[in-house]
């Protein structure tokens, strides 16, 4: 067995945890936001490393060796905030609880430690992890062990292997010390050289390999001011090497056997969760092993019905189907359960699909009835020729709105968030992975009806809630028909022409050969194109083309080294066209190939309704809204939608500038909304703000540049964002977002606004009152906070526009039904709306597509739809 020695860096850890969320206490008064996000990535990195060994390193106190060289050593920093450090205590019995073995050295730092154990692991063949958030762990990095550092927050880690510190620095793990000692560090407030960024730092470094080895040579470095520096401050920057440098060789007492790590033991981690009240994390974990557990819950009565009778079925039942697997379009139901005034019933799926009452009851629509997932419900029922109505009350959709950052993996997450424990998750339940089973039938029956008791339980508190929020309108007008008009789009599917597709895959194919043999001519050899290590020889030693030094693995050959290199060689575009196509065949034509249905030529996507923290919907198996069109070979996989009938044609709609748009209307902003009700091009009109510059004298470059800040604001841009996105420097960037909110004072003062309202409320809203909660806007940590920030902007915005186009679908779905019209909405790819239609009803279309859709909400600026419509999806656009 692999030995596997995961090494933390307590402190670091902890710090990071502290300023990476709110503050938080337990019902005692403790502060516990470090011991949760401490204890979060914990039991990520047990999940995910299972690691043999395990340490946390933690400082012994503020002095250590380095203060001797330099007492200015760390100088800079504030003290450590109160709040923070009376949670150190509860970390380190939380370990304790975990049997995970913590060590401090006096007169050392924690990563002294971890820098000497390290050390003494790679020598005896362990694979290490360092997890820190400090990046001056880098230089531990080595062939076996892997540096992670955090990045946002505390869970997103940037991996450091030799291979990817070559890549980002163009250095080698152990020049990292020589980097700081050019450059300093400024939160450890060593001193470095003044002067000296990274940038130079590195420059020097890869040209005289050492700091020693530069500071021997200053007379070979070009600029005279920079050799000034390097002379005036050559003892400072070898002070400050030593200073950065992590010692190896730390009189460490631990040895490697006594940090082995086997497991925790369940109830010592729930009791000190219990006290910390940490009780969202203890539902997640469960005892050791994925076998399905045995929990005594308080006993339930129920029947399990030999035959439906007319009793079981009245008005006001919680109705729960039990589909096991994701994909409900191929799931088979394990059973039902209903549960109303007369009892409690339990049906095997053949009983209830075969009985005639039950289907009567199913498909009345004055028999109300509560469910969970009514999409997935709908759609299942449908495929057994019974069309649920009906339906009064969706406890998946209610959850996610009022907590849309929450994930539901199943019913059990809803019942312990209002504290209803007599439940197992279906992981508990079936046991997961390869160890998932399917018991008996009257376990199967206690575990079904256990959730349709759920629904009768909280369906009432949700409606509650929701109406207290404001938010009953959005659930009951929008949510909830939309998701049976999801049903029968899902249901009706969208035909696939499996020839075209195959033929494309055929020149595709052909297209691969051809340019495979045109690199291989540029190349002057044969070699795999597909081998990062085969095309890095080819590139940078064979065809001589500029690149960092080579690691133990190789080249870098990734697209964004490729992309720089563009200009230098044919072979570059080619090899990118190469990779491009190659991902075209095998992700979206291959995979359409695959879910095909044989029968039907059909494709049955799933549009997921309650993921998206902003209301919009989502699509997989297969994801139709993620066909890359920007390549014409992409594009050109639209032609294989097509209708599924005779003389039929595809019809597709789309709102123009719908963002913009609800930024106006919510901004109030008069020329903005001026600009859309005199119908101006938006980025024309822009670009004459922002450059004072008539609509005439307007340059292609001008437009380009007004229509990405258009764009970007939406997205709370920065100026880096933009600066990146128009290849210009962050201060024209800067520059550029200046004008644009001088230009229209209105969308300057909602930004502002929506983010004083997000502090104050804790949450944001869409014109339909869509919340979406923003616990982060308080962090003290700026990154973070910035993200909370640039939600709180652009969040209305978005949601406010998938808003609009899900009331479209509601009053599209009216529409045609009024107007008895045999059209069919197929598909919605974000502000687009796809039909199939008759070619005789295309006229007709051409009427109210567009009236719906613009009509669909009432804004201060009018809503403007696009229309087209041919043989294909492609056709139509």
């Amino acid at each position: 067995m692999e030995k596997k020695l995961v090494l933390i860096d307590g402190n670091s850890i902890a710090y990071r945890a502290f300023f990476a969320l709110p503050l938080l206490n337990n019902d005692k008064g403790v502060h516990t936001n470090a011991i949760y996000g401490f204890t979060t990535m914990l039991l990520k990195i047990l999940e995910e490393e299972k690691p043999t060994h395990l340490l946390v390193a933690f400082d012994a106190g503020k002095t250590t060796f380095r203060h001797a060289t330099f007492t200015e050593y760390k100088g800079g920093r504030q003290k450590t905030p109160p709040e923070l450090s009376e949670q150190f205590p509860f970390i380190r019995d939380l370990l304790d609880a975990f049997g995970i073995s913590r060590y401090e050295l006096e007169n050392y730092e924690a990563d002294d430690i971890i820098g000497t154990l390290s050390k003494v692991a790679d020598e005896e063949g362990f694979q290490v992890k360092v997890i820190s958030g400090d990046k001056d762990m880098t230089q531990l990095a080595s062939e076996n062990v892997t540096v992670c550092i955090t990045r946002k927050g505390i869970t997103d880690m940037e991996i450091y292997t030799p291979e990817h510190i070559l890549e980002k620095y163009g250095l080698h793990p152990n020049q990292i010390i020589d980097m700081k000692g050019l450059m300093g560090d400024q939160s450890d407030n060593i001193p470095g050289v003044p002067g000296v960024g990274e940038k130079t730092a590195i420059k020097l470094l890869k040209e005289f390999e050492t700091l020693e080895g530069l500071l021997s040579s200053i007379d070979q470095v070009s600029g005279a001011k920079l050799k000034d520096k390097l002379s005036e401050f050559k003892d400072q920057a070898i002070m400050s090497k030593q200073l950065a440098t992590i010692t190896r060789e730390a009189p460490v007492e631990v040895v490697l056997p006594a940090i082995e790590y086997s497991g925790y033991s369940y109830e010592k981690v729930k009791s000190i969760f219990k006290e910390l009240g940490f009780n969202s994390l203890l539902e997640k974990m469960e005892p050791s092993g994925t076998e399905r557990q045995e929990v005594e819950l308080e006993e339930i009565q129920f029947e399990i019905a030999k035959e439906i009778t007319e009793e079981m079925l009245t008005d006001n039942a919680s109705l729960y189907v039990e589909i096991l697997e994701d994909n409900y379009h191929l799931a088979p139901i394990l059973g039902l359960a209903i549960v109303n005034a007369n009892g409690k019933y339990f049906f095997e799926t053949d009983i209830a699909v075969h009985s005639p009452l039950f289907k009567e009851w199913a498909e009345d629509e004055s028999k109300s009835k509560i469910v969970y997932d009514a999409k997935g419900t709908e759609v299942s029922l449908r495929k057994r020729d019974i069309h649920l109505k009906g339906i009064q009350f969706d406890l998946l959709v209610a959850s996610y709105l009022l907590n849309p950052s929450e994930s539901l993996d199943d019913i059990s997450s809803v019942a312990r968030r209002y504290n209803e424990v007599n439940i197992q998750s279906n992981d508990e339940f079936y046991g997961k992975g390869a160890k998932r089973s399917v018991p008996g039938k009257e376990e199967i029956a206690d575990h079904i009806v256990r959730k349709a008791i759920i629904l009768e339980k909280l369906s009432g508190k949700l409606e509650d809630e929701l109406k207290e929020n404001q938010q009953y309108e959005l659930f009951h007008d929008l949510e909830m028909p939309l998701s049976l008009i999801l049903a029968d789009m899902e249901s009706a599917g969208i035909k696939v022409d499996v020839g075209r597709l195959k033929k494309m895959n055929e020149e595709l194919a052909a297209k691969l050969i051809k340019l495979e043999s045109k690199i291989h001519q540029l190349a002057g050899e044969h070699f795999n194109i597909n081998s990062p290590k085969q095309l890095g020889v080819i590139l940078f030693e064979k065809l001589g083309l500029s690149s960092g030094k080579k690691t133990k693995t190789g080249y870098s050959t990734s697209a964004d080294v490729l992309e720089k290199l563009a200009d230098d060689h044919e072979i570059i575009r080619e090899i990118l066209d190469y990779r491009q196509l190659g991902k075209l065949q095998s992700t979206y034509i291959e995979g359409l190939l695959k879910v095909v249905h044989p029968n039907t030529d059909k494709v049955h996507t799933r549009f997921n309704q309650v993921l998206a923290q902003t209301g919009r919907l989502s699509s997989i198996d297969p994801n139709l809204q993620n066909i890359p069109i920007r390549l014409e070979e992409g594009r050109k996989i639209r032609q294989a939608f097509i209708p599924s009938e005779e003389d039929w044609v595809i019809f597709a709609a789309d709102y123009s500038q719908i963002e913009l748009r609800v930024l106006a209307h919510i901004a109030k902003d008069e020329k903005l909304i001026q600009a859309f009700k005199d119908d101006l091009d938006i980025h024309t009109k822009t670009a004459m703000e922002v450059f004072h510059v008539s609509a005439d004298d307007v340059t292609s470059n001008m437009r380009r540049h007004a229509k990405a800040v258009n764009f970007g604001i939406v997205y709370g841009i920065s100026d880096f964002g933009l600066s990146q996105s128009l290849n210009i420097t962050r201060r024209e960037a800067g520059l550029f977002i200046e004008r644009y909110l001088e230009s229209y004072p209105g969308v300057k003062h909602y930004m502002e606004d929506s983010v004083k309202v997000a502090k104050q409320q804790g949450f944001v809203t869409t014109i339909l009152q869509r919340r979406r909660y923003l616990p982060e806007i308080t962090s003290r940590n700026f990154n973070i906070r910035s993200f909370a920030e640039r939600t709180a902007m652009n969040t209305p915005i978005q949601g406010s526009a998938a808003d609009i186009i899900k009331k479209a679908m509601i009053d599209m779905a009216d529409r045609l039904q009024s107007e008895k019209l045999q059209s069919r909405l197929l598909l919605q790819v974000h502000d687009e709306l796809i039909f199939e239609a008759p070619k005789d009803e295309i006229e007709k279309l051409k009427e109210i597509v567009p009236d719906v859709m613009e009509n669909a909400v009432e804004l201060s600026v009018p809503l403007k739809v696009d229309y087209s419509y041919g043989p294909t999806w492609f056709d139509a656009k």
